[in-house]
């Protein structure tokens, strides 16, 4: 699946948001989940909107672009 580039942009900020959860606690934690909640909430409306453009399975573009991002390759290559 051909993602456009600000999909892949989106999740890879969320991702880096959700890592920096690691090691915060207290109100440091509970800045950055908000961070990661809003980032990743933005990833999916962005999905939702592409998905529905082309025609496709919300659900196998989210399952793709993670495989894309987080493996640095398509699912099935």
């Amino acid at each position: 699946m051909d993602l456009p580039e600000y999909l892949i942009t989106l999740q890879k900020s969320a991702d880096d948001e959700g890592r920096r959860l690691e090691h915060l606690e207290g109100e440091e934690l509970q800045r950055q989940r908000r961070v990661w909640f809003n980032a990743s909430a933005e990833v999916q409306l962005a999905v939702t909107d592409w998905a529905k453009d082309q025609g496709l399975n919300r659900h196998d573009v989210e399952k793709e672009l993670r495989q894309q991002v987080r493996h640095g390759h398509p699912e099935g290559h």
